[in-house]
């Protein structure tokens, strides 16, 4: 897992080693002033009592102290730099390596058949790519810089507060420790609360992106105080745990407290009691009541270091989920990858489907299609009818290759689909879902989805087979009329024709109208596919439906149940020969004929939305 996350270091790496080399010479300056300030204070005491040639406020008395200064300010200038290139490289590596984990985050994603996206939620991924990643940036930030400097500091602390005070420095020693011990137990208690709450996350993100995407339906129902306790639950489930974390954490401060105002007391009475006994602490040396201060110096940089140590750690054990949830998205292969050697031109728009057999999941007990033989030549018009939940969708998604088949094989152009590029296969099934995305833009911009460099002129045309061009002109700004974030400024009507006028701006040799036709009246609905027989008849158009009018004219009508296609046949064959198909016709005009025929309409005029 880590060695997957490193990767995304990639052009920042120059930043991530030069952070710590820098944070080296910081902690080796900041260790060094307190043992020169030491020397200092014996210098002058030294003068006062008259050990040196001259008085203290002599020539060389003066310049004596001016030497020490003007070293202690050079190394806490060279300190100060240190310390800012320091956090201005670690920044930099953090910044870049949380923007690179992003990236790759994004683009795994966009590899990802439906099955790996029906796999992970969508809250959960965007938990992953917002909060996970910044607490494996903090953490990664902390790793380079903090978990550098505070074991240095330690150790370089250790060795000064040896050389200074000798064996009294055995008391800075004698505390880590039990510290450590306490510091790390509040750390270990803390990691599960740390793991249970990212799980959390992904509910509290699930009921704002609820809320969100059908907040009219909340506000049509009055749902508001209902939502709003939801979402209360969620957000005090998260916060609960936040406190219990943040209640034992706590105890962090007052346990470090206790151990340094205790060292800082047995330093100073030890320490007083080695001064004025003049008892030895190490290499025949005697303490001096200079350097006691500049011990307790010390005694806090070792104490402070285990601190921020205990910190970080705390801070690595809170991203360890995060991590392994970024690592389980990268990890995750796509289950579906264009073969070596693929195929990358689609010879037509035939389609056989071969004993096709097809359940979601390996597990599931029951197949969603049950040996599916259909073979579609060429350029017809094939109509799909049937109630919610036969597998109508299903059946037409394998074409594109979006999920492979479970069992049998699906053919376009002659060639399995498993044979094709998958891009090269795509780019010539054209599919407009049953759920219509329109995208923040101008309708130029949603329209050039389907063909990044069409002309205006080809948008317009595309448009006009769609019956999208009158309505769009009726903008002020027409093709540049800004559409909202979902398309929420048109009508559902208009945003299906805007998609199926995306679609044919591919120009594909299989055209999937998945109930693509269901907010637009039946007159309109006629013009579309009239216009679809007389301009793309070349094309291969199977058309979804649970209007029989929006398929009375196919060349072929399929009727599944239950996962099975059940019968094939024109109109008027099926009219008279199947029940399913009889009774939906019936049922639907009852009140009075559909226009259906297309010798029976105006060609000139096209029909209001049903929003």
């Amino acid at each position: 897992m880590i060695k997957r996350l490193a990767k995304c270091i990639r052009e920042y790496k120059v930043s991530t080693v030069l952070s710590p080399i820098f944070v080296t010479f910081e902690v080796i300056l900041e260790c060094l002033l307190p043992f020169y300030i030491a020397g200092l204070l014996s210098y002058m005491e030294g003068a006062r009592l008259g050990e040196h040639s001259l008085q203290l406020w002599g020539t060389e008395g003066m310049f004596g102290i001016g030497q020490y200064a003007c070293i202690l300010v050079a190394m806490s200038i060279a300190s100060l730099v240190c310390g800012m290139l320091s956090g201005l490289f670690c920044a930099r590596a953090s910044a870049g390596f949380a923007k690179n984990l992003r990236k790759d985050l994004y683009y795994a994603v966009q590899e990802f058949s439906f099955e790996n996206i029906d796999k992970f939620s969508t809250p959960s991924l965007v938990t992953r790519m917002t909060t996970d990643v910044t607490n494996v940036q903090m953490s990664f930030m902390m790793i380079i810089r903090v978990a550098v400097r505070s074991p240095m500091m330690m150790i370089f602390s250790a060795v000064m507060a040896f050389i200074l005070g000798g064996n009294i420095a055995w008391i800075f020693i004698a505390v880590v420790p039990p510290l450590a011990a306490i510091l790390f137990f509040l750390m270990w208690k803390t990691m599960p609360l740390f793991r249970r709450v990212f799980k959390k996350y992904d509910n509290l993100n699930e009921s704002i992106q609820e809320n969100v995407n059908g907040i009219r339906v909340v506000k049509s129902y009055v749902r508001e105080d209902f939502e709003k306790e939801k979402f209360d639950r969620a957000a005090t489930d998260v916060q609960k745990d936040f406190t219990k974390a943040e209640r034992i954490l706590a105890w962090n401060n007052p346990v470090m407290g206790f151990f340094f105002y205790t060292v800082l007391s047995t330093v100073l009475f030890l320490g007083s009691y080695l001064v004025l006994s003049e008892t030895p602490v190490g290499f025949g040396a005697t303490l001096k009541y200079t350097a006691i201060s500049q011990l307790i110096v010390y005694g806090m940089q070792i104490l402070m270091s285990l601190q921020m140590f205990s910190m970080t750690f705390a801070m690595i054990a809170m991203s360890i989920e995060s991590m392994r949830r970024i690592y389980e998205v990268l990890n995750e292969k796509s289950t579906l990858e264009s073969p070596e050697n693929a195929i990358t031109e689609v010879r037509d728009g035939s389609v056989d489907f071969e004993n096709v057999s097809f359940k979601y999941a390996a597990a599931a007990e029951k197949s969603v299609l049950e040996h599916i033989d259909l073979h579609i030549r060429s350029g017809e018009t094939i109509g799909i009818i049937g109630g919610t939940g036969v597998g109508k969708t299903s059946l037409v998604n394998l074409i594109s290759r979006l999920y492979d088949v479970t069992e049998g094989t699906v053919k376009v152009g002659g060639r399995d689909v498993k044979e094709y590029d998958l891009e090269t296969l795509r780019n010539q099934v054209a599919v407009v879902l049953q759920k219509n995305v329109l995208f923040s833009g101008t309708i130029k911009e949603n329209l050039r989805w389907g063909n990044e460099n069409a002309t205006d002129e080809e948008l317009v045309e595309a448009c006009k087979l769609a019956q999208a061009d009158e309505f769009v002109r009726a903008f002020p700004d027409g093709y540049d009329t800004h559409i909202e974030q979902g398309g929420t400024n048109v009508s559902g009507g208009q945003k299906q024709r805007l998609c199926i006028a995306r679609a044919l701006l591919k120009k594909p040799k299989i055209l999937i109208l998945d109930d693509s036709t269901s907010a637009v009246d039946t007159h309109t609905d006629a013009l579309i596919r009239k216009a679809f027989r007389e301009y793309i008849p070349s094309t291969t158009k199977i058309i979804i439906a649970q209007r029989t009018s929006s398929v009375e004219d196919a060349d072929r009508i399929v009727i599944m149940d239950a996962g099975k296609v059940v019968a094939v046949g024109t109109h008027e064959e099926l009219l008279g020969t199947n029940d399913i198909y009889t009774e939906v016709y019936t049922t639907q005009n009852k009140g009075g004929k559909a226009i259906s025929s297309l010798s029976e309409m105006d060609e000139g005029k096209g029909g209001d939305d049903n929003a």
